[in-house]
């Protein structure tokens, strides 16, 4: 690339990063029968339109798993995880195309939802009522071993609250359990008014939403644990949650195999996967994946970002190529210069959620951008 002024390279790529604000794909991954086939993952356009097959049933069938949890994408080597409660395993797929590489993991007491967390370390829910700790991978699939210290029932759901203690929900247990940023267990948070919660998130105030997929709604409760109300209703065996660059939230809705949309205030918006749209019957996760990335290729063959959408952000500089690392926001104000270590890590997860822009220097000057969306 020819070299550039800071100030001109921004505004081009901000000019055609809005020009271009919704190159997102969906995935959906397609419970279908739960324990029996057919199982599937989906991939639409962000407004929902366009679905097109991304792993098919036959996969699942002829290596003898199913009933696909969660979808987690390594930016770093261009591969996607998918976790299969029938058969206990995490298998790794091209990121591009769903190609089947090989198996990531074997998780004896069944891989529900997965998460990269803030230690970019991936960590795993089990489903068993015998087996079921939280589990932590390294991203290469290198066990870590348990990370909690007491495990948690049918887990399936996960999240941190702002001072990094950290959260997993109970299907059958009805709860939501509190630990320490160490694994330790704290307390159980919530035992009322969950009938089989699944999906949990916090907001920048640290209230919690559960998404219960027996009860039907998205119950709320505020930053001490105390119910608030119900966020939203009218959605049968919810499951699956993403965010959307503006902030509004994506839900899968198993009982009537769809996606819906929503405020931040729980106010829907539209159904943004109509009913069976692809063959759709149960979705199970709801994640959002940029279609294109920013950075050039030359550069992004010597350098690993994950993830591009989250709180934490880690650049793997070991080869010493970058001079500079400059955090911009939407509009071009500067918000952050990290620090070019072998290791580089940016931790947005006091900043506000949306669209931001990371700017590389190299001694020849500006090399490259890239698209973040902070997300919590």
């Amino acid at each position: 690339m020819k070299k550039k002024s800071l100030l001109s390279l921004l505004c081009l790529f901000l000019l055609s990063g809005f020009a271009h604000s919704q190159e997102l794909y969906m995935y959906v991954s397609d419970a279908g029968g739960f324990n029996t086939a057919p199982w599937q993952i989906l991939r639409y356009n962000a407004d929902g339109s366009n679905p097109q097959i991304f792993i098919d049933n036959s996969f699942f069938v002829e290596e003898g798993v199913g009933w696909p949890q969660d979808i987690v994408f390594l930016e770093g080597d261009n591969t996607v995880l998918i976790s299969c409660l029938v058969g206990g395993r995490i298998t790794k797929h091209n990121a591009d195309t769903g190609a089947y590489i090989d198996d990531f993991a074997t998780v004896s007491g069944g891989p529900t939802r997965m998460k990269i967390g803030p230690d970019n370390t991936l960590y795993v829910l089990q489903w068993s009522n015998t087996v079921n700790e939280v589990l932590r991978f390294d991203l290469d699939g290198s066990p870590l071993g348990a990370f909690t210290d007491t495990g948690i029932a049918q887990s399936i759901g996960m999240d941190w609250d702002s001072t990094g203690d950290f959260y997993v929900s109970s299907y059958g247990g009805r709860t939501v359990t509190r630990f320490d940023s160490n694994g330790q267990f704290i307390e159980t948070y919530v035992d009322t008014e969950l009938s089989g919660p699944t999906n949990i998130w916090f907001d920048e105030n640290d209230h919690l939403y559960v998404v219960d997929w027996s009860g039907g709604n998205v119950e709320h409760f505020d930053e001490n644990g105390d119910h608030v109300g119900v966020w939203s209703s009218g959605l049968p065996q919810g499951e699956g949650v993403d965010f959307l660059p503006n902030t509004n939230v994506l839900i899968g809705v198993g009982g009537g195999a769809r996606v819906d949309q929503f405020t931040t205030d729980g106010t829907f918006v539209e159904t943004t996967v109509p009913q069976g749209s692809g063959g759709l019957q149960q979705p199970n996760a709801v994640v959002l994946r940029e279609a294109t990335l920013g950075i050039e290729e030359s550069f992004l063959s010597k350098l690993k970002i994950a993830p591009t959408l989250g709180s934490t952000f880690h650049i793997d500089n070991q080869q010493e190529i970058l001079k500079t690392v400059e955090v911009f926001n939407g509009n071009g104000k500067l918000i952050a210069k990290l620090p070019t270590t072998n290791e580089i890590i940016w931790n947005a997860t006091h900043i506000k959620e949306g669209v931001y822009f990371m700017v590389f220097t190299s001694n020849e000057g500006i090399q490259g951008t890239q698209k973040l969306i902070v997300k919590h």
